[in-house]
């Protein structure tokens, strides 16, 4: 599903990110990213997702070369990536309901539907009865499930994660990790980048460790 091939990426301002990474992660694998800040997470989401592109190397994803990938099949692209961020990039002014229902809007989907759908994603990350609220007034676990439920609201095939649980408290943490593996289990691939080690280890799942741009280790963990 996801393919890198000795990637390296270097930002205009001379800063290099990656070097040389290459991994492989297979259709319906969830797997974590790991390093200490500034290691390279964030960028091989953004390359992922297209945000960035690519110096040297070459990405696959879905069995397309974004490298070769043009700017107006972008977006078409990006319907099959759901992203998570940390600081959830919410519109606090705009009800719960709006903020999830945002990409379905953008890619022109019809009232009917946007509804149908927006409703599902809230259903299953738990707000149903809160579509109504702005998010001003959830906690911060709450609002973190409100950017899932928009990540997930294009029925994606990968989601992206950027450190979910950053801001959380251990339980709240463990509780927004399980709703990525209820979406695994449903057949999603899930790359999580996250320095919250505990927890990884806990989950067992594949653990990419990343260190000043480099992939140093790519295991599987066994749960405690």
């Amino acid at each position: 599903m996801i393919h890198f091939h000795e990637v390296s990426k270097r930002y205009p301002n001379g800063y290099q990110a990656l070097r040389s990474v290459s991994f492989d992660l297979t259709r319906g694998e969830m797997a974590f990213l790991t390093g200490h800040s500034g290691a390279g997470k964030t960028t091989v989401l953004r390359l992922i997702a297209l945000i960035e592109r690519v110096n040297r190397g070459h990405i696959i994803v879905g069995g397309e070369n974004l490298s070769r990938m043009g700017k107006r099949r972008i977006p078409y692209f990006r319907r099959h990536i759901g992203m998570v961020f940390q600081n959830h990039r919410l519109l606090m002014d705009r009800t719960v309901f709006d903020n999830v229902a945002l990409p379905l809007v953008i890619a022109g989907y019809s009232h009917q539907d946007v509804s149908r759908r927006v409703r599902a994603a809230l259903d299953k990350v738990g707000l149903l009865g809160k579509e109504r609220l702005n998010p001003v007034t959830l906690s911060s676990g709450e609002q973190q499930r409100v950017g899932i439920a928009r990540g997930v609201v294009n029925k994606p095939a990968i989601l992206l994660a950027d450190e979910p649980t950053g801001n959380l408290d251990p339980e709240l943490s463990r509780e927004i990790m399980t709703l990525f593996e209820r979406f695994n289990h449903f057949g999603v691939t899930v790359l999580i980048a996250s320095h919250d080690l505990s927890l990884i280890r806990a989950m067992g799942y594949r653990m990419f460790t990343l260190k000043n741009g480099t992939l140093i280790d790519a295991d599987r963990m066994t749960a405690a």
